[in-house]
């Protein structure tokens, strides 16, 4: 998994060892961990890289001033977990902005560590000797919201989702009323409601508070059944348009020239067997295949459990005909 990589700060702070495998993950363009290994010899870390496996060795860790040089969510979280622990204190510039990285501050702050900045560009850490035992409630999945509020738009239906966060999902919820949806917000409360078709709109995926690229596959499968031509340019991973080919086979109308697809709305999407060979694709498949005439059969359903808990659950739940069906091998 990717997230395998952020083992590496809080061990390291820890324990002053830790030797973990270099990460893999969804095939969606280059995901490199420079920047984490660049904050962490800043911190004061030797790394040793042998036979897939990295080595992170520091007898104890020193506060430094870190210029990342893109506003790497991964690496942000990483380096916030490795200087909680660390002497001194440590500056992160050009940081990550999204709320789980707000949220890991605000885990961090309760814990007893003293953090300034965290939603901003430059974050602050005053390192800490220990951290004190909480109880901590952590933010709700702002990709699994927009997933549901995008099955229920692309299928011209409604639904109400409790316990949101709906300032997390500005960019996509203004791209959705662009679009002719409907969608109310109310404290912890997003209520959609689509009873028309949809109107194509363009998009460019950007860090936080841009529109994800986490929905951007969600997204453009909602699309492809709206009427007119819409844009979209993924600028955060170079590979994330590997759903595009599945959705053809489904009847789309989609074009893809490097970095951008140009998504023709057609009337009715057909049921298809489909391979999901990525999570956020494999989510974008489902939404796909719940606003299809007839039956879709989605493979590779392990990406999609990786970021969604029981989603055909949940779908089942606000009237979606979807069943997990067990495949011997």
């Amino acid at each position: 998994m990717g997230s395998s990589i952020f083992l590496m700060g809080p061990l390291l702070a820890r324990f002053g060892e830790v030797t973990v495998s270099k990460p893999g993950g969804c095939v969606i363009g280059q995901r490199p961990i420079d920047f984490h290994l660049r904050g962490m010899r800043a911190l004061g870390a030797r790394i040793e890289e042998e036979h897939g496996d990295i080595r992170c060795t520091a007898k104890r860790l020193l506060g430094a001033h870190i210029a990342l040089d893109f506003p790497s969510v991964g690496a942000t979280e990483n380096l916030l977990m490795a200087a909680a622990l660390a002497d001194g204190t440590t500056v992160i510039e050009n940081a990550a902005r999204e709320p789980e990285v707000v949220d890991l501050a605000n885990f961090l702050r309760e814990a007893g560590v003293r953090i300034e900045g965290a939603g901003h560009d430059r974050i602050v850490v005053h390192g800490c000797s220990e951290l004190g035992e909480i109880g901590y409630r952590i933010i709700p999945d702002r990709i699994v919201t927009g997933t549901l509020m995008l099955a229920a738009a692309a299928t011209m239906g409604k639904i109400t989702l409790t316990g949101a966060e709906p300032g997390h999902l500005g960019a996509v919820i203004q791209k959705l009323r662009d679009a002719g949806v409907r969608v109310d917000t109310e404290h912890d409360i997003i209520t959609l409601i689509c009873d028309g078709a949809p109107s194509a709109v363009d998009f460019r995926t950007a860090p936080f508070p841009g529109f994800p690229t986490d929905l951007q596959a969600p997204f453009m499968a909602f699309l492809t059944v709206a009427q007119g031509t819409s844009v979209i340019q993924e600028s955060v991973f170079e590979a994330r348009f590997k759903h595009v080919d599945e959705l053809l086979r489904m009847g789309a109308d989609i074009s893809v020239d490097l970095r951008t697809a140009i998504v023709r709305g057609v009337p009715n999407l057909s049921g298809a067997k489909v391979c999901a060979s990525d999570l956020r694709g494999g989510a974008a498949l489902l939404v796909a295949g719940l606003a299809a005439s007839g039956a879709t059969e989605v493979d590779g359903v392990y990406h999609i459990d990786r970021g969604y808990q029981a989603i055909e659950t949940h779908l089942s739940t606000v009237g979606a005909c979807i069943e997990r069906i067990k495949v011997n091998d």
